[in-house]
């Protein structure tokens, strides 16, 4: 069974950088859709970035492009968030999740109720 694990998150000032590790384990991540998503308190969850499955380009919420970068390491089976010029409204609970059964060609319209494994989330607080 596909088993996600995030770390990485932690207390940053505005301005500041993280990078977020999603880390899987007993399954190689080759054939799922893979993507990104947070969760502020009291807000809904919220589509972050993603792999779109076809030409395998990767898909940013705009409030994020130009910042936030998602690259993978096949070798670690790892997929990462890298997160620049971070903004106070970027604090949440970011996850990462995959479904082996996915195909999307605009994977930002994915609801992350359909998706089948989830990672424990990883606490991301941008504040002076």
């Amino acid at each position: 069974q596909l088993r996600l694990v995030e770390s990485g998150g932690g207390l940053v000032q505005p301005g500041g950088s993280l990078r977020l590790s999603c880390a899987a384990s007993g399954d190689t991540l080759d054939y799922y859709y893979i993507g990104w998503f947070r969760q502020a308190p009291g807000k809904e969850r919220e589509r972050v970035s993603c792999i779109n499955s076809g030409d395998k380009s990767i898909n940013y919420m705009d409030s994020v492009k130009g910042r936030f970068t998602l690259s993978r390491d096949k070798a670690e089976n790892t997929v990462y968030l890298e997160m620049n010029s971070l903004k106070p409204e970027d604090t949440a609970v970011y996850y990462c999740a995959a479904d082996k059964n996915l195909y999307s060609d605009f994977c930002l319209a994915v609801p992350p109720s359909s998706l089948d494994v989830w990672g424990q989330g990883t606490q991301v607080t941008v504040s002076s």
